[in-house]
C-alpha cells in the first residue's frame, strides 16, 4: 500500500463519525499519583494541581483525592480563572503523597466554522494582549503577522493564514524537554520545539494580527485499555471567531505527525485540514490560557509559566515538573 493511500485511509477513518453525525468518544479513569519524597528534610512543601472541569466536549465526574497532606482545598486563580487543587505538607515527612482521580468522557472537538459581523466580546478582548515574557505581539512578531495577513480582511482568513504559516515554518524538535517553555521570541528564531512552543507561535501571531487566541493545556488519554500517560501532557490552541465562538487548532500535532510518519508538507495536507477546526477525542482540557500566572496561595517563584503539569515548591524552591522521576509523580489511564 502506498504512503499516500495510507494517509487517505487514515483521514477517512478520522472523518467517518463526524460526517455521519456521530462524535468519536473516549472514556476512562485518570489517576494522578504524586509522591513528593525529595527533599525529605523540607519543612514546607506545597503543590498546585490542575483541576479539570466539564465543558461542551468533555464530562469530568467522580473526582476523588486522598493523601497525608496537612491541608487541601480547591482554588480559582482570579485573573485567568484557572482552577486547581492546592495541597500543603507542613513539617518533615518521610513521604508526602496525594492521589487524585476522575472519570473523563471526551468527544472529538469539532466546530463548524461560521463567521458573522458580530464584534469581539469584551471578555474575549484580553486574548488580543501580550503576556510577556512568553506571548509577545510587537517587534518581529508584529512584522511577520502583518506580512502573512496583509491581503486578509476577516478574522477567519487571518486565523487560517497564521495557522498555515505556523505549520509551514516550525518543526517538532524531539530533544525539547517536556512540552517546551513556549517562549515565542526564542521560538521564532529557532523554529523548532514541541507543542507549547508551536502553540505559542500561533497564539502570538494571531493576537498580533487582531485575532483573539489562547493556549489550551491538556492531557492525552490512553489509546490502550490500561496505559501510563505520565508523558501525555499536550498543548494546542484556540482562536475566537465571531458567530462561532472558540475554534480549536493544533499545528503542533500536524508537525508531530509529519515527523513520526516522515511526511512532506504536501503529504500532510489532510492532517493540516483536519486540525483546523477540530481535534481528536484522545485528550481532555486541564486549563485554558494563562501565562506568567500568580497562583493562590501565592507561590514563592515570581510567576508560573503555565499550569499544565503539577507544580510544587519545597521550602520556596520550585521542583522540576518536566522531570516526573525527580518530582515523583505518575498518571495512569484505565478505559471504561
Amino acid at each position: 500500500m502506498s504512503k499516500g493511500l495510507r494517509i487517505s485511509l487514515s483521514l477517512m477513518l478520522m472523518l467517518l463519525f463526524t460526517s455521519s453525525g456521530m462524535a468519536k468518544q473516549r472514556s476512562g479513569m485518570v489517576t494522578f499519583q504524586i509522591d513528593l519524597k525529595a527533599p525529605e528534610d523540607a519543612k514546607d512543601v506545597r503543590l498546585w494541581l490542575p483541576y479539570p472541569v466539564s465543558d461542551r466536549f468533555q464530562r469530568i465526574s467522580d473526582i476523588r483525592w486522598d493523601g497525608n497532606y496537612s491541608e487541601i482545598a480547591v482554588y480559582r486563580e482570579p485573573e485567568n480563572g484557572l482552577l486547581y487543587l492546592y495541597a500543603r505538607w507542613k513539617g518533615q515527612f518521610k513521604r508526602r503523597y496525594l492521589n487524585f482521580s476522575f472519570k473523563a468522557d471526551a468527544e472529538e472537538r469539532y466546530v463548524p466554522l461560521k463567521e458573522s459581523d458580530e464584534s469581539i466580546p469584551v471578555e474575549v478582548r484580553r486574548y488580543l494582549e501580550p503576556e510577556p515574557p512568553y506571548v509577545i505581539t510587537d517587534g518581529k512578531i508584529a512584522e511577520i503577522a502583518k506580512e502573512i495577513t496583509k491581503d486578509k480582511s476577516s478574522i477567519l482568513e487571518k486565523a487560517l493564514a497564521v495557522y498555515n504559516w505556523t505549520v509551514e515554518n516550525t518543526y517538532r524538535d524531539p530533544n525539547t524537554r517536556g512540552c517546551g517553555l513556549g517562549i515565542v521570541e526564542k521560538m521564532i528564531t529557532k523554529r523548532g520545539g514541541k507543542c507549547a512552543d508551536i502553540s505559542t507561535v500561533f497564539v502570538s501571531l494571531a493576537r498580533a494580527a487582531g485575532v483573539p487566541a489562547r493556549e489550551v493545556f491538556g492531557l492525552r488519554l490512553g489509546k490502550k485499555d490500561l496505559q501510563d500517560i505520565t508523558k501525555g501532557h499536550h498543548c494546542w490552541a484556540e482562536f475566537y471567531l465571531p458567530g462561532t465562538g472558540w475554534v480549536p487548532v493544533d499545528p503542533a500535532d500536524v508537525r508531530k505527525i509529519m515527523l513520526k510518519k516522515n511526511l512532506t508538507l504536501k503529504e500532510a495536507e489532510p492532517y493540516r485540514k483536519y486540525y483546523f477546526g477540530r481535534v481528536d477525542e484522545f485528550r481532555i482540557v486541564l486549563e485554558r490560557g494563562g501565562r506568567a500566572v500568580s497562583l493562590l496561595p501565592r507561590q514563592q517563584a515570581e510567576h508560573v509559566n503555565y499550569l499544565m503539569y503539577p507544580y510544587a515548591e519545597a521550602d520556596g524552591e520550585p521542583l522540576d515538573f518536566f522531570d516526573p522521576e525527580g518530582f515523583r509523580y505518575s498518571i495512569h489511564f484505565k478505559a471504561l
